[in-house]
């Protein structure tokens, strides 16, 4: 008798590349951790609640497992550390998922890229439509998978692709279905009417980026991850970096760009997230180099160069458009 089962591969959400750490020390960054409670949450909405977890030991895929899990209400003793998951090829993978109990029948592996795409089109029956960016599984991504028989006899083709779901697919309101972790409850600042969402995620920093094109000042905006709004590269905090510092990160991370940034804020500005209100500090950035499509790690999203008019239209947040007004003032007064 064939038996039911269900495949959860997620891969771990985004890491600190700046720590200096070797490739398995490194850690998650906030956005990372959030990303990885969405995800876990959004599972827990569509009751895709795993029997068995493996992952791989690597700080940013065991951050990404704590977080996910926690958010499921899944019991840290369902989780098996499998060195086989990290940096591992289709082979290995398999390997591990063989191993997993037969009386689970929904089991979510955690591990990287590139072995759990490849993972995706082996298992995969027929041709799987890829995402306009070229990416099946950027960070903290989930692609849910169904086949019928035991772990042990997973085979080529031999599942059902149902679901390809990134993070910025999932509503932000869904983590206000969950409690707070312990840690975060214990360590985070506490915002009135913030929910869920550790205190410290409220404060955010972000980076103002600018340059001038024939005589005229310009600025950049990127598109929100969701595509329907333009905003400025911004993000948590990083607790370990001053905001400036953070700011500088979101900028590379967020629009691929780099340049001289002020040392001072030129000022500070507010908006609505996860039923309470985030402050960013915003840090002019004079733009002195960008990546290409290929490099920048989130390419998918459009970053486009505005005048200071057209900028100020398509700015949603009347403290962001007052800051682009300053900068803007600024410059007038260095032309007289």
């Amino acid at each position: 008798m064939k038996h039911h089962k269900t495949l959860l591969i997620l891969r771990h959400g985004k890491s600190d590349w700046t720590t200096g750490l070797e490739d398995f020390s490194r850690p998650l960054i906030a956005r990372g951790r959030l990303g990885s409670q969405k995800m876990g949450a959004w599972l827990k909405r569509q009751k895709l609640v795993p029997d068995y977890v493996l992952s791989s030991p690597a700080a940013r895929a065991r951050g990404t497992t704590e977080a996910a899990c926690w958010a499921m209400g899944v019991s840290p003793k369902k989780i098996c550390w499998d060195q086989r998951i990290y940096a591992a090829p289709v082979d290995a993978l398999l390997a591990a998922l063989a191993d997993c109990p037969k009386s689970a029948n929904c089991v979510m592996m955690v591990g990287h890229n590139p072995g759990l795409e490849e993972l995706v089109h082996h298992l995969s029956q027929g041709p799987i439509a890829i995402p306009q960016d070229g990416k099946m599984l950027p960070t903290a991504a989930v692609a849910v998978l169904e086949f019928d028989g035991e772990w042990d006899k997973l085979r080529c083709g031999g599942a059902s692709l149902l679901s390809l779901t990134r993070t910025g697919d999932v509503p932000d309101d869904l983590l206000t279905d969950i409690g707070e972790p312990p840690e975060e409850a214990a360590g985070g600042k506490s915002v009135e009417g913030s929910g869920p969402v550790p205190g410290h995620f409220y404060t955010q920093s972000g980076v103002l980026p600018y340059r001038r094109k024939n005589g005229q000042l310009q600025i950049m905006l990127v598109a929100s991850r969701k595509g329907t709004r333009w905003v400025i590269p911004k993000g948590v905090r990083e607790l370990e970096l001053s905001l400036r510092e953070s700011a500088v990160k979101e900028a590379q991370e967020e629009a691929g760009i780099g340049g001289l940034v002020d040392e001072q804020a030129i000022g500070v500005f507010d908006y609505k997230k996860w039923h309470g209100v985030c402050q960013v500090t915003v840090f002019p950035m004079a733009v002195t180099k960008s990546e290409t499509d290929k490099t920048w790690e989130e390419a998918h999203r459009k970053r486009r160069w505005f005048s200071v008019k057209k900028a100020l239209r398509r700015i949603d947040e009347s403290g962001l458009r007052k800051l682009v007004k300053k900068l803007s003032q600024r410059f007038d007064g260095k032309q007289r």
